[in-house]
């Protein structure tokens, strides 16, 4: 049987692991997904992105702050159907600015050097996603993970 840590441990690595999430997003009742490159905070209680403030991700958030990012290991093998492990993060999404917004630009940038034009552009915003629980789903079961617990 795993513990807490065990599946803090397969959080980290998979969010370490993985350059592409699934964010989802609603405005007025209607899903909307959409594939972020993300970085997280070494005790998971955030996931950071970056957008153009011209985008549909953006003005949900804006309007909408409620959000889920999927992240998984799949292979896209046969495998998968028994080892595929996928992670949704809950929590809400706000843009970053000020002090905070240069400390979570480094994070996110150490993860994608190449994107440092894209990050310090000015109109594109920084994107913090608090996180309130992650469910951990695999072939034969789910566990949920309580950040602040």
């Amino acid at each position: 049987m795993e513990t807490k840590n065990d599946y803090i441990k397969l959080a980290k690595e998979l969010f370490t692991s993985q350059k592409l999430a699934v964010l989802s997003t609603q405005y007025g009742g209607q899903p909307f997904g959409n594939l972020i490159a993300f970085a997280h905070t070494t005790e998971l209680k955030l996931l950071i992105f970056v957008t153009n403030r011209n985008t549909r991700k953006y003005r949900n958030i804006s309007a909408e702050n409620k959000v889920s990012v999927l992240v998984d290991s799949r292979k896209h093998k046969i495998s998968d159907f028994e080892n595929a492990v996928a992670i949704t993060a809950f929590g809400t999404a706000a843009e970053v600015t000020g002090k905070e917004r240069k400390s979570l630009a480094s994070l996110y940038l150490k993860k994608y050097p190449h994107l440092r034009d894209f990050v310090n552009k000015p109109s594109n915003a920084l994107i913090k996603i608090d996180i309130t629980d992650l469910f951990i789903a695999r072939f034969d079961g789910m566990h949920i993970l309580h950040i602040d617990d």
